[in-house]
């Protein structure tokens, strides 16, 4: 007779069954016998039928086995696609760092106490290192102090490594506040485009009490204004409608930008942010460069790469809070003449200033989406960031299986 064995292979395609046929003599037995007598091999008829039975659940367990497997190797496959990597790009202190700041209020877990607790000393090294911006740009420019027992609280505030401050004494507010008020500093402060300062002195040094009190914790907004310039590369990411959106916000100085190469893969989309304020200042890398023609350069840069041919491409044009107050005393046309708009107007300012970007695009049929931000206002962020979205997943519904 004819004996069917059925031997099944394992492979990353799925199952395949071999048959294996194996002749054997006619035996006749008596039924009596039936049980006893042995088949050509040294087993029962029984025994090989038992065998065979056993084969066939052991075969069975493993199919269910290997389908299980199977369906969750798709399911991380889905899975991985479903989530979208955004980079975040810009030159430094475009606000990349504030935004991702933002998209943990809004859609991640925010800041608990213990989290305030760790940007106290920062907000101290953010006021100590405005003043003594201040104070050196002082020097620089020629202007007096006004009260000239200044010069005294000057000493002491520099005096003090700014990046090792960990606490704010009483010596040290008393000199800060009598400074921020003389008339020398304010004077200093009207000319910031003529040397580096953080957006943010204003903010911090008009409310140093607050900051000064016992057992302060941050807010919100003194943590969105923090500066920490970004070393290397910060991954965030966030669950929203079941979709992973990772941000990635990379180093926006020049000595940073080497290290973006390894992010470049598998981007959905680039949002690029640009200061809209920053029309009239230098770079901190090189003191007679426009920062403005530097962030044009990179996005010009950015968009033409390679590896962003399928990403789109998002451009926030940051800062519109500061360009409203500097457009007043620090007239666009002055840093790029092209502009043939009304001077004290924000409005026309920053439409010329995204024309100016947009026309970068050497892609007819690529398109850029545009938006006005402001990085610390929360509500205008939520509002954006929703908008943001929304264009992400309708430019990915089958890429990323979202349909």
């Amino acid at each position: 007779g004819l004996f069917f064995f059925s031997v099944f292979l394992i492979s990353p395609k799925g199952w395949s069954t071999l048959w294996i046929v194996r002749r054997t003599p006619v035996v006749t037995v008596a039924p009596r016998s039936r049980r006893s007598d042995k088949l050509d091999g040294g087993c029962s008829e029984e025994s090989a039928i038992m065998m065979a039975c056993c084969i066939s659940e052991e075969a069975k367990e493993q199919r269910r086995i290997n389908q299980e497997i199977e369906r969750q190797l798709r399911k991380d496959k889905r899975d991985a696609r479903r989530e979208l990597k955004l980079l975040l790009l810009g030159t430094g202190e475009s606000g990349k760092s504030t935004f991702i700041k933002q998209m943990r209020i809004i859609h991640g877990n925010g800041y608990n106490d213990e989290d305030k607790k760790g940007f106290v000393k920062l907000v101290y090294q953010n006021i100590f290192m405005a003043m003594q911006s201040m104070i050196k740009a002082r020097e620089m420019l020629k202007i007096p102090f006004r009260s000239p027992e200044n010069q005294e609280n000057a000493n002491l505030v520099m005096s003090v490594d700014y990046e090792t401050v960990t606490t704010f004494e009483k010596p040290y507010v008393d000199a800060i506040k009598q400074l921020w008020g003389d008339d020398g500093i304010q004077e200093c402060y009207d000319r910031r485009r003529e040397y580096q300062l953080t957006d943010s002195a204003k903010y911090y040094l008009t409310d140093v009490d607050r900051i000064a009190a016992p057992n302060y914790l941050p807010t919100q907004q003194d943590i969105l204004r923090v500066r920490v310039p970004t070393t290397g590369i910060i991954e965030y990411p966030f669950d929203l409608d079941s979709i992973i959106f990772r941000m990635v916000d990379v180093g926006g100085q020049r000595s940073e930008r080497r290290k973006w190469i390894h992010c470049f893969e598998n981007v959905t989309s680039i949002i690029f942010l640009v200061a809209l304020s920053e029309y009239d200042q230098i770079l901190f890398e090189s003191d007679n460069e426009n920062r403005m023609e530097e962030s044009k350069a990179l996005f010009k840069t950015i968009i033409t790469y390679p590896w962003f041919q399928n990403s789109s491409v998002i451009l926030f044009l940051n800062k519109k809070d500061l360009l409203e107050e500097k457009i007043m005393y620090s007239h666009l046309v002055d840093y790029f003449p092209e502009y043939d708009g009304p001077k004290k107007d924000a409005i026309h300012a920053r439409e010329f200033i995204l024309k100016m970007f947009v026309d970068l695009n050497p892609d007819s049929e690529k398109i850029i989406y545009s938006h006005f931000t402001c990085a610390t206002d929360t509500e205008n962020i939520r509002f954006v960031f929703a908008a943001v979205k929304d264009t992400i997943l309708q430019l990915n519904l089958k890429e990323y299986n979202l349909v």
